[in-house]
């Protein structure tokens, strides 16, 4: 494998579409692209004024997010944290997560570590208010 991996993000498959969740975001899964062996890493821009239609949570990996533009707010169980540009949340396996973009969206990145026998949770609307 090469030493290094260079992609631009957008050039990623927005993988939004294909799981449904066009609706309120794109999703650029880059791990594969960038060739990373251990390393997840994704992109997400979360439509203006838009809350995602679910929560998730995993088994194994740990998250930690990075904000790069917009602001909104992620609900982390029953906790929810307003956010501004790089602003970085670290979250725990078991903690159920989601997102809600203020006027101007939300841009942000995520990595965690891959386990590829992690089992995710995900929980159609879950946050309501």
């Amino acid at each position: 494998m090469a030493a290094y991996t260079h992609k631009n993000l957008m050039q990623v498959h927005d993988a939004a579409p294909d799981l449904g969740l066009a609706e309120w975001q794109a999703s650029r899964f880059a791990g594969d692209d960038l060739g990373a062996e251990r390393t997840g890493f994704a992109h997400h821009r979360i439509k203006p004024d838009t809350r995602q239609g679910f929560a998730h949570r995993h088994e194994q990996a740990e998250e930690v997010y990075v904000v790069l533009g917009g602001s909104g707010r992620v609900k982390l169980d029953d906790d929810i944290v307003d956010l501004q540009p790089l602003d970085a949340v670290r979250v725990a396996p078991h903690v159920f997560r989601t997102w809600e973009a203020g006027p101007d969206g939300l841009e942000l990145l995520a990595f965690g570590a891959r386990h590829e026998d992690d089992e995710t949770d995900f929980i159609p609307g879950w946050w309501t208010d």
